[in-house]
């Protein structure tokens, strides 16, 4: 939010500067994150005098001026129509910066006579969009004054970012109230105008949309003359980042900027019947004041006639009943519309104002009789006119809410020792009113909720610098690991992973609802989206990191390597998991090895084993599942898990129709870890078993099986380790070959003495035990 300085001090006595009351706003929760003065642009500028005025000798449309700009007379050759002798207006030296034409002013020749600098228009300093002739001052303006400060142009602008919950901080007034709470000046009392209608209101308004708006008030105005907002107002507009367009649009956008009231101004003349707040019908349609269409929907509250929609209800008006200079008779609204409401009709239709960002944020329910007192009064003082009395529909949601508050929860929970005298001033300054313990809390902070809120506001009030450095108690001696077994295994893997020469993602753990679809769906839904298209909780890691992996694709990377570790949301739990994609060339084209080779499902079981070795998983003894689930691949996946039911991960090429909906590039292959399905260790401490390497050099002997086609290979691996666990090592596969005979698989067997060397004979054991085994799956042994 944006305001000048001299706007603040209408609301705050303050002798404060400018920098000193931008560090007090960012020291109370109001960060400031910018202070500008955009009359330091305009600073070499000067109210000058026109001397004379003659014609120009070679131009007719030219003149040439002699001006005093209180340092003696010089000549400028000027072009504007309205130039002549004993004007006042704004000159430009020599040297001068000219925004509104990006151009430094010299001493040039302009059609053979000399210039020395520019008298200039409103649109030349960016004051406004008049260009016929050059600023023409009032009679008094002091020659030799710096333009800024007889304009009153060298006023610092602050931009604050007002966080979501303090939704009274979107107006001057709240802010100058936090101040003045802060100790940086006195808050100015407010002065509500007292207004008598003179007639009955022509435009009755009715509520029949009570959930989406409580309260309706208006009245109308008659007989008003819509030209240009004041100077002073478009001042202050201007410094907000308003554009002004008439006095009664421009009061409007005042008075919602001020005291973060929005309010809307209908034409009397394009009103059929009543005004009525209600539910918007199916398909219904209204042409909004940013010249765009909008599809409406029956969740949606909008205001309107007898014959059509004029305004979405809290957000945007209606193009067609919009105010401009033949308006003469006006319609004042002021309404208050449910928060949740207007978030949801914004969100749906994309639609982002000044109105909806103040009403979705909730503002003050007590303030509608005033806030439209103080509209009406100043368009009475601005644009004329005759009001009719105040007309009222529903009545808004005013509730009063009070608190037990002990005042020593500020030091117990705060941490700041303030005295309870210095409490109860800063809380009344804040608007709460106070009775013993009793804290009656303001309607305009919908924030403030219990005990814990007050000591935020007392804390931030006194200052969070003031809150002292206490160390935490700590044992003597070694300190004690704090990192928890799952802090551990993620810190374990995720360097793992990058050893390996995979990229680290951070992706979104919201996505859409179609996203979440193809993995089955979500049940964790978000009540308050941040669009349509993150919606849901993520169930898996793998869209985010295959539109991650589809992004960089299309910036020209030829490999991409990514993981992520984050949280799977099923069911009641969040689930640590880690998730990987392997997309492009896993190895590029070169003269020794001809074409680039792409990834596929084993370059991923490879990063799983890995990964779940560095996580302490008993890699040795996981078991492959071929059935991953219906995301991936039926031919090309699969799981591994220590039984059918502790699964620990899965890998694979994704599903072809899960590819084509996502995206994905082409020929990925993907894996997800489920970290908190690893078993924990069943060592005990930290220590690790000490390195006794074997005395006994181990051997090496091969066997081939004709396999049955439906054995695993997992399965006869396992069961010939299995023949001998205290001879047998090792087992790797090494071959696969199809003969007419059938299916054969070669396994390489590692035999390591223990004691003493094998004979022949206890080799020959082993081995027949290796054969007997197999053969219990109807593998038998190559000829």
């Amino acid at each position: 939010m944006k305001f000048s300085f001299e706007w603040l001090r209408q609301h705050l006595q303050t002798d404060a500067s400018a920098a000193e009351i931008a560090d007090k706003l960012t020291a109370i929760g109001l960060e400031v994150e910018h202070v500008s003065n955009p009359g330091e642009a305009l600073a070499p500028f000067r109210v000058a005098r026109v001397l004379t005025a003659e014609k120009h000798p070679q131009a007719d449309k030219l003149q040439v001026l002699t001006v005093d700009a209180g340092e003696g007379p010089v000549q400028v050759v000027c072009g504007a129509p309205n130039a002549h002798a004993g004007m006042l207006g704004v000159f430009g030296p020599p040297g001068a910066y000219i925004p509104g034409s990006d151009m430094t002013l010299g001493v040039r020749a302009v059609r053979g006579v000399e210039s020395h600098g520019m008298m200039c228009s409103s649109r030349e300093l960016e004051l406004g969009d008049d260009h016929s002739g050059i600023i023409e001052l009032p009679g008094d303006a002091p020659v030799g004054t710096a333009f800024t400060e007889y304009a009153g142009l060298d006023d610092p602008v602050f931009d604050v970012n007002v966080t979501p919950n303090r939704q009274d901080c979107m107006g001057v007034r709240g802010i100058a109230r936090d101040l003045a709470a802060a100790g940086m000046g006195t808050l100015n009392p407010l002065a509500i105008p007292q207004i008598e209608g003179g007639f009955p209101c022509p435009v009755p308004i009715r509520i029949e949309d009570p959930d989406g708006c409580p309260a309706f008030f208006g009245r109308a105005i008659k007989g008003v003359r819509n030209g240009a907002s004041p100077d002073w107002m478009q001042r202050r507009l201007k410094a907000a980042g308003q554009r002004p367009i008439s006095a009664l649009v421009d009061i409007t956008n005042y008075v919602m900027l001020e005291h973060g009231r929005p309010a809307h101004a209908y034409d009397v003349a394009e009103l059929a019947g009543s005004l009525n707040a209600r539910a918007a019908l199916p398909g219904e349609k209204v042409l909004a004041l940013n010249e765009k269409e909008y599809t409406l929907e029956p969740f949606m509250t909008v205001i309107a006639d007898d014959a059509q929609v004029h305004d979405i209800g809290g957000i945007m008006g209606g193009e067609d009943s919009g105010v401009s200079e033949a308006t003469t008779d006006v319609m004042l609204e002021v309404a208050y519309f449910t928060p949740a409401r207007i978030a949801r009709t914004g969100q749906a239709l994309g639609l982002v104002s000044d109105a909806r960002s103040r009403f979705e944020r909730g503002v003050d329910p007590a303030f509608l009789d005033e806030g439209l007192a103080i509209l009406t009064g100043l368009i009475l003082d601005i644009c004329g006119g005759e009001p009719s009395a105040s007309i009222y529909a529903g009545n808004p949601p005013v509730e009063k809410r009070t608190v037990t508050f002990d005042y020593g929860r500020t030091k117990a929970l705060g941490g700041i020792d303030v005295p309870e005298a210095r409490q109860r001033e800063i809380l009344e300054s804040l608007g709460f009113e106070l009775s013993g313990n009793e804290v009656t809390i303001p309607t305009w902070r919908r924030d403030v909720e219990g005990p814990a809120d007050l000591v935020e506001e007392v804390a931030r009030i006194v200052g969070y610098d003031q809150v002292p450095s206490t160390p935490l108690d700590r044992a003597a001696g070694v300190a004690k690991p704090t990192a928890t077994r799952s802090q551990l295994i993620e810190r374990r893997v995720r360097r793992t992973a990058a050893a390996r020469g995979l990229d680290e993602a951070i992706t979104w753990s919201f996505i859409s609802d179609s996203e979440a679809a193809v993995f089955g769906g979500s049940e964790w839904l978000l009540a308050n989206p941040i669009s349509e298209e993150m919606k849901v909780m993520r169930p898996s890691m793998l869209p985010g990191l295959i539109a991650a992996s589809r992004r960089n694709v299309d910036r020209g990377a030829t490999s991409v390597r990514l993981f992520e570790i984050g949280r799977r949301y099923h069911g009641d739990q969040e689930h640590p998991t880690l998730g990987l994609l392997l997309a492009g060339d896993r190895q590029p084209r070169s003269w020794q090895s001809g074409k680039a080779k792409g990834f596929d499902a084993f370059d991923a079981k490879a990063e799983v084993l890995a990964l779940l070795d560095a996580a302490g998983a008993p890699v040795a003894n996981l078991q492959v599942f071929a059935d991953a689930g219906p995301t991936w691949h039926p031919g090309r996946s699969a799981k591994l898990g220590l039984g059918p039911k502790t699964i620990v991960a899965a890998f694979g090429e994704l599903h072809p129709s899960l590819s084509k909906s996502l995206d994905a590039p082409a020929g990925a292959v993907a894996a997800e870890i489920y970290l908190d399905a690893i078993p924990a260790s069943r060592a005990s401490g930290h220590g690790r078993t000490a390195y006794a390497p074997p005395a006994l050099q181990a051997l090496t002997r091969d066997f081939a099986f004709l396999v049955p086609g439906g054995l695993p290979a997992e399965s006869l691996l396992r069961a010939i380790r299995g023949a001998d666990k205290a001879a047998i090592s090792g087992v790797r596969l090494f071959d696969r070959f199809e003969s007419p005979e059938g299916l054969s698989l070669a396994f390489e067997v590692t035999l390591q003495p223990l004691e003493k060397s094998f004979t022949d004979g206890e080799i020959a054991d082993v081995s027949k035990r290796i054969v007997a085994a197999a053969e219990r799956l109807g593998a038998r042994l190559r000829a």
